[in-house]
């Protein structure tokens, strides 16, 4: 089992996983506006999931491991979709960036990523040592079955 990373197992599988894990740590500060906000312009209401902030951390985390150094604005881009213009044709519309800004800082202070000196933010090594851990768990229960 030695070598499994996040790029091997299933991301929905370890999106999901890693969300469980960080909701039941407990570190991750979680910010009191999480069940108004919305998570772009384009959309009409708030997720319906309580747990959406722990679901978007975990996929920011995922995203900065598979890529080197993420900015807001590409996560802002990432999380985007598509607004509803009425009869005239859709559009892609970007997600919002305070939301992208404030789980990367919550990341930051768990000491998951660290600030780029390029720009963005990047993976640090324990964060890395985290996910890979969680990855060979989700790779261990997948073989079991």
């Amino acid at each position: 089992m030695a070598g499994i990373t996040v790029k091997d197992v299933n991301p929905h599988a370890f999106i999901k996983a890693y969300a469980a894990y960080l909701k039941r740590t407990g570190k991750l500060e979680v910010p009191k506006w999480v069940d108004i906000v919305k998570t772009g312009t384009f959309k009409e209401l708030a997720p319906y999931d309580p747990d959406w902030y722990f679901i978007r951390a975990a996929s920011v985390a995922r995203h900065i491991y598979i890529r080197k150094a993420v900015g807001v604005g590409a996560l802002n881009k990432v999380h985007g979709g598509r607004v509803n213009r009425g009869m005239r044709p859709s559009h892609h519309a970007e997600g919002s960036g305070s939301v992208n800004r404030k789980v990367l800082q919550s990341l930051e202070k768990i000491g998951v990523l660290q600030k780029d000196k390029k720009g963005g933010r990047k993976i640090t090594q324990d964060g890395q040592r985290d996910l890979d851990r969680i990855a060979m768990t989700l790779a261990a229960s997948d073989d079991e079955e």
